[in-house]
């Protein structure tokens, strides 16, 4: 939530000096009264947690209606086989412990996330996150404002930009209310003795924040601007008024603005008007909303209304994207559409109180809806990047989830194989062969024959091969989760064959003549359980055993 009241710095004693009107230069990195960075490492590193890693069940409308409600045997396979990497908690210190999360943006190997804090306080905080290896994200940096909320970021070529606000009645140097700083942060740590560089903009705080080659566009919210600095030194380029911005995209032609009071805007890059998009939705007072380009559409987060699409060259609309309801109780106020974002034919939806939704686009279809994430937490933000969503949910923290896509390479291997399509149940019986390619969630899975799987899996609950059946597995498998543990077990003369990534929430069962054969050189294993051998076990092959576990 963002407020109407300005944000407070403290008016810093350390030292200023003018590049501008609108810039300055903060220059006395040591100060802590106001700005400090997190020097405890274990306390960082203790801020990535497991407890919930894990499969997710996606709630599906059928599900949600009572369709399978009867048994869970009688429901397909779902699509979109999705895993809860880790969490990483909310910053807390002292006089800052309701701090919440604002705002994502993901760049190469790190995660960048804001932090402000929905109480009377203003307090606000800055993480890097490490996510270069999925199955040990780091916190490597974090920046503690102890006076000042900050609303949103952004990360390009070495330096994080923040967009927060200032109380220019207590400043002796601000010129406005709103502001951006950019902050030297490379190799995932922040920088300060490089000083911070602060440019200022009127009104009552600045919303967004989007970099775009050599500029820096950044959006402030009621009797504010869209203003375009430049990106060296934050000088002002140019500026045009808005009653009520929230939110700024930008790609390589056009920058389009949200403004709650009207509707979507399409600006060149001198922010000359292109198009205006008339929307009459209620954007609420106060609140984040976001928008983002989709193809040839523009995607509009508006409320209580879900999602809207317009087409960003004519302004027509296009279709509504409703929030589709959890069977459990949620208050109507927390039922909005806060933020959107997409990821190829992936478009996510963070609900607040109603969760996070996932639709894909379908060729020549409306978008259509494929269900709730099963995640703790109001969601607040969404982004996503390659093969990974990051969601901003309240007091859970930013929680990293894996899409599991299969690689191409993989597909092609299996090309020749079908697609599977059966229940969420899977059972391959005495005697049967069956192989099958996708990408699918199930509930359970037997094998009793002898079974091949190319693509990304999840399961549920448990997974069992039975004495003397064969399973191999060409590409990533993921079973159960840290706080709803499965095993895997593999009974007396089975075999499991696995080139690819295998992650057991649980623990894997061998028992007497069992074994486990790795194929190629590229394979790994993550058990957050133990081995369990009984008598005669085999594993051969080479593999990574990610927490030592044989």
């Amino acid at each position: 939530m963002l407020r109407r009241f300005p944000i407070l710095i403290t008016a810093i004693t350390a030292l200023f000096f003018s590049c501008s009107d609108e810039t300055t230069v903060y220059e006395d990195p040591n100060n802590k009264d106001n700005l400090r960075l997190e020097s405890n490492e274990t306390l960082l590193e203790n801020s990535v947690i497991y407890d919930k890693a894990g499969v997710l069940d996606i709630l599906d409308e059928a599900t949600i209606t009572g369709k399978y409600a009867s048994s869970a045997k009688a429901q397909p396979a779902g699509d979109y086989p999705l895993t809860l990497v880790a969490q990483v908690d909310v910053p807390s210190f002292q006089g800052g412990e309701n701090l919440t999360a604002s705002h994502v943006v993901v760049d190469g190997d790190y995660a960048y996330v804001s932090y402000n804090t929905v109480d009377a306080s203003f307090v606000g905080a800055v993480d890097i996150i490490n996510v270069k290896n999925p199955r040990n994200p780091r916190v490597t940096s974090r920046l503690y404002y102890t006076n000042a909320d900050l609303n949103a970021i952004a990360y390009d070529n070495g330096y994080v930009y923040l967009a927060g606000g200032v109380d220019s009645e207590l400043s002796v140097t601000a010129t406005a209310n709103s502001f951006v700083a950019k902050i030297y942060a490379p190799d995932g740590r922040f920088d300060l003795d490089a000083g911070i560089t602060y440019g200022f903009q009127d009104g009552y705080n600045a919303t967004d924040v989007e970099v775009v080659s050599d500029k820096v566009i950044v959006t402030s919210g009621q009797e504010g601007f869209v203003r375009v600095y430049n990106k060296s030194d934050l000088s002002t380029v140019v500026e045009a008024p808005y009653a009520d911005l929230r939110a700024v995209a930008a790609n390589e032609s056009n920058i389009a603005v949200l403004d709650a009071s009207a509707g979507v805007s399409i600006l060149d890059q001198s922010l000359n008007t292109i198009k205006d998009i008339s929307i009459d939705s209620d954007f609420g007072v106060n609140t984040k909303r976001t928008l983002d380009f989709y193809g040839e559409n523009v995607i509009v987060s508006e409320g209580s209304k879900g999602a809207g699409v317009y087409n960003g060259s004519t302004g027509d609309f296009v279709e509504y994207i409703p929030i589709l309801l959890n069977p459990e109780t949620v208050d109507d106020a927390d039922v909005v559409t806060n933020a959107v974002a997409t990821n190829e034919n992936v478009l996510l939806m963070a609900n607040g109180g109603a969760g996070l939704c996932l639709s894909e686009d379908k060729e020549n279809a409306d978008t259509s809806l494929v269900g709730i994430i099963q995640l703790e937490g109001s969601i607040n933000f969404v982004t996503s990047k390659d093969d990974y969503i990051f969601a901003a949910s309240g007091l859970e923290g930013l929680q990293i989830i894996k899409l599991n896509r299969p690689d191409e390479s993989l597909v092609a291997r299996c090309s020749n194989l079908s697609g599977y399509s059966g229940s969420s149940n899977l059972n391959v019986g005495p005697g049967s062969i069956e192989s099958y390619r996708g990408s699918k969630r199930f509930f359970d899975f037997d094998v009793y024959g002898e079974l091949l799987l190319c693509g990304s899996w999840t399961v549920r609950n448990q997974l069992v091969i039975h004495e003397n059946a064969l399973f191999e597995m060409n590409g990533h498998l993921a079973v159960a989760r840290n706080s709803r543990r499965g095993d895997v077990t593999v009974k007396s003369g089975a075999t499991l064959r696995i080139e690819g990534n295998l992650t057991i929430y649980g623990d894997l069962n061998l028992e007497d003549g069992a074994s486990i054969e790795f194929i190629g050189e590229n394979n790994a294993v993550n058990i957050f359980g133990t081995v369990n051998r009984t008598g005669e076990t085999t594993v051969t092959g080479t593999f990574l055993d990610v927490k030592d576990k044989f």
